[in-house]
C-alpha cells in the first residue's frame, strides 16, 4: 500500500541520517586474531579505487571509504567479485590514510611499498604486502554491530572472551650517523606483556573452574529494546555482569585475571641501510601477547640519528664543505674529503668560484630496500678563504695580477677573480 511504501522510505531516510552522523574511530592498523590477510596488491591505482583525487584531504578519504565499503561489503553485495573489490577498497584506504605509506606510494608505487614494507615477514622486496584485515578495518569504522548491524548487514557483536591480538609496543632507538647510513644490528631490551604461566594465559585462578553467567546465559550479550518515534529497535550489547565473556570466574592471583604479565625481553634488531632520523621500523610479532591466547602485536622502532660534526644528509645525498685558499681556487688542486667511505681525493678544477658545489657520485646514502644497487651522491661545497692581511710581497703579486687583467675584455671576466 501507499502507507507502507511511505513508512519504508521514512525508515530508510532515518537510517541514512543516523549512519551519516556515526563517529568514525581511527582505523585499525594491525591484523586481527580472526584472520590476517596477506595479499598481493592488484596493481590498480589506489586513488582510482576510492574515487578520490591525489589532493584529497582526510575527510574526503574517509567519506569515500565509507561509501564504497558499505556498497561492496560481501554481506550486502552478493555479486561475483564483490569481496575482492571490498579488499581492494580496504587496502587502498589503509595506504592513503597513513602519511608514511602514502608518501612512499606517491613516489614509488606498489614496488616502493614492498621495498619499504618493514622488518620480518619476508622483509623488503618480499613477494607481497601485509594489509590490515579488511573486515577489522570496516568494523573500526562502523563499530561492529552498531554501525552496519541488522538483517542482511552482517552485524557482529564483539565478545570479550574471544582471542584478540595484543597491543603494539614502541621502542626508541638512537643511532650514530654512519650506523644509520650503512645499517647495523642492535640487541635491545623491551618490556611487553607475555602470557601468564600461573594460569596458562587464561586469567582464571589455577584449580578453579569458570561458571556460566546467569544474566546472559553464556552468550556474553544482552538484547535491549529501544523505543523511538520510528518504532521499536533492538540493540545488542555486551553483558555487564560478566564483561562480555559469558563466564564468571575467580581471577588469577598473579596476573589479576588479565592472563598476561609484563616482562622484559631482549631481541635482536636488524636496522636496514639508509634509515634516517624519524624512520619507523616494524618487527612483526614482537609486541605484547594477545588476550585469551591471541597473537602478539608488533614492535615499532622509531629511529633517532645523532648528527655528525662534518657530514649532513639531504635525503640520500651527503653534504659537506671544504675550505681552500684563494690561490688553490685559482690554480686548481686536489684535496682529501671525509666521506662515509673514509677519506677520498676530490679534484678541484682551476678557476673554482666560492660556493661551487662539486659532486662525488655514489658516495652518499644507500636507498632503502636497494642498498646493494643504488646510492646517493656526496656533494661538497667549496668555501674560498680570502686573507684579511697581505705581506708586502703578496700585495705586489696581487697588484701585478690586477694589471694583467685590466686590459682583458670585461665580457670574458667572471666570478670573483676574473678568470
Amino acid at each position: 500500500s501507499n502507507d507502507t511504501q511511505r513508512n519504508a522510505r521514512t525508515m530508510n531516510a532515518a537510517h541514512a541520517r543516523i549512519a551519516s552522523h556515526v563517529r568514525v574511530p581511527p582505523a585499525a592498523r594491525r591484523c586481527s586474531s580472526r584472520r590476517c590477510v596477506r595479499t598481493r596488491a592488484m596493481g590498480q591505482d589506489y586513488y582510482t579505487v576510492l574515487g578520490v583525487s591525489r589532493g584529497c584531504d582526510e575527510k574526503e578519504l574517509k567519506k569515500a571509504y565509507r561509501q564504497k565499503a558499505r556498497k561492496f561489503h560481501p554481506d550486502v553485495n552478493k555479486e561475483p567479485g564483490a569481496e575482492e573489490k571490498f579488499k581492494e577498497i580496504s587496502n587502498a584506504y589503509e595506504v592513503l590514510s597513513d602519511p608514511q605509506k602514502k608518501n612512499i606510494y606517491d613516489q614509488f608505487g606498489e614496488d616502493g611499498l614492498r621495498n619499504f614494507g618493514g622488518m620480518g615477514g619476508g622483509g623488503p622486496g618480499g613477494p607481497g604486502m601485509d594489509f590490515t584485515n579488511p573486515f577489522d578495518l570496516f568494523e573500526s569504522f562502523f563499530g561492529g554491530a552498531g554501525g552496519m548491524g541488522g538483517p542482511g548487514m552482517g552485524g557482529r557483536a564483539a565478545r570479550s572472551n574471544r582471542p584478540t591480538q595484543g597491543d603494539d609496543e614502541r621502542y626508541d632507538l638512537s643511532l650514530d650517523f654512519l650506523d644509520a647510513v650503512f645499517g647495523c644490528e642492535r640487541e635491545v631490551e623491551i618490556a611487553r606483556l607475555e602470557g601468564c604461566e600461573a594460569c596458562d594465559a587464561s586469567g582464571v585462578k589455577a584449580g578453579t573452574t569458570p561458571t556460566t553467567c546467569s544474566t546472559c546465559g553464556g552468550s556474553g550479550q544482552v538484547v535491549a529494546s529501544v523505543r523511538t518515534p520510528l518504532g521499536q529497535f533492538q540493540q545488542i550489547a555486551a553483558c555487564q555482569t560478566c564483561g562480555g565473556t559469558g563466564q564468571m570466574s575467580t581471577p588469577c592471583d598473579k596476573c589479576g585475571g588479565d592472563g598476561r604479565i609484563r616482562k622484559p625481553k631482549r631481541i635482536s634488531l636488524r636496522v636496514p641501510a639508509g634509515v634516517d632520523n624519524g624512520s619507523r621500523l616494524r618487527v612483526r610479532g614482537e609486541g605484547s601477547a594477545g588476550r585469551r591466547g591471541g597473537p602478539n602485536g608488533d614492535l615499532y622502532v622509531f629511529v633517532d640519528v645523532r648528527p655528525d660534526p662534518e657530514l649532513s644528509r639531504d635525503g640520500v645525498d651527503i653534504n659537506s664543505t671544504v675550505e681552500l685558499p684563494y690561490t688553490d681556487a685559482i690554480l686548481g688542486t686536489t684535496v682529501k674529503v671525509r666521506t662515509v667511505d673514509g677519506l677520498v681525493d676530490l679534484k678541484v678544477p682551476n678557476g673554482t668560484q666560492p660556493n661551487t658545489r662539486l659532486s662525488m657520485s655514489k658516495r652518499g646514502v644507500p636507498r632503502l630496500g636497494q642498498a646493494n644497487t643504488q646510492r646517493g651522491d656526496h656533494v661538497v661545497t667549496v668555501k674560498v678563504g680570502i686573507p684579511s692581511k697581505l705581506s708586502k710581497e703578496q700585495r705586489e703579486l696581487v697588484e701585478k695580477l690586477k694589471e694583467l687583467n685590466e686590459g682583458a675584455d670585461t665580457k670574458a671576466r667572471s666570478g670573483l677573480f676574473g678568470l
